[in-house]
């Protein structure tokens, strides 16, 4: 591949976002691409660290302006750190949560005016943009079941109120409406094959056209 691209896969919790991005993996390694899987917040020593704060369920008190400001460091260090230096040596990308995260949680969510989460977006990205937005879209309800037979405690953002996550669902899909030609919706509540299936096409026709 001539160029190297950001690949974002989002949605809300327990869309199976760590299996789809297994798939992707799985798929650059068979057709010979150079990549990088990551996540945010984290991807970095330092957003790893942020991320130990934002998703801890022991900090009830941290508030939402700081959440915002928060995942906007993480992100700022991790696309100066990692996203950007990999796509310049001609990598694929592949990111587990991105911006469309933010406005969701945090604007849809969270109810932060929509230009001061966009606001600062923009001051952390400078300009940069991911080439692919995959959101994976399931009920709230379903997702959470999902999340809870996994056995594990809950992160702090996965013990929000059924309502903050179905606002956060509107958000996605709205987004994906309003930027069609970077973000792609696919039903995460169809078997584990179909959605992979059409993960996959929208990850090789992005690959085809950059090539």
């Amino acid at each position: 591949m001539a160029q190297g691209c950001l690949i974002v896969c989002d949605g809300n919790n327990g869309a199976g976002k760590s299996s789809v991005i297994r798939a992707i993996e799985e798929f650059l390694h068979s057709r010979g691409h150079s990549y990088l899987v990551t996540r945010e917040p984290g991807g970095t020593r330092i957003g790893e660290k942020i991320r130990s704060v934002v998703l801890d369920p022991e900090t009830p008190e941290l508030c939402d302006t700081t959440e915002l400001l928060l995942f906007a460091a993480a992100r700022a260090q991790h696309l100066k750190e990692k996203i950007i230096p990999a796509i310049q040596a001609g990598k694929v990308v592949v990111c587990d949560r991105f911006t469309p995260a933010t406005v969701a949680f945090q604007h849809y969510g969270r109810g932060i005016p929509l230009s001061l989460v966009q606001s600062i977006n923009g001051f952390a990205l400078e300009g940069f943009s991911p080439n692919l937005n995959i959101i994976l879209d399931v009920d709230p309800e379903i997702g959470m079941r999902r999340v809870a037979s996994r056995g594990e405690g809950l992160d702090r953002m996965e013990m929000q109120k059924l309502e903050f996550l179905t606002r956060a669902r509107e958000g996605f899909l709205r987004q994906a409406e309003e930027a069609p030609d970077t973000f792609v919706v696919i039903d995460a509540s169809q078997p584990f094959d179909a959605v992979s299936a059409n993960v996959l096409a929208e990850v090789d026709a992005l690959l085809a056209k950059l090539a």
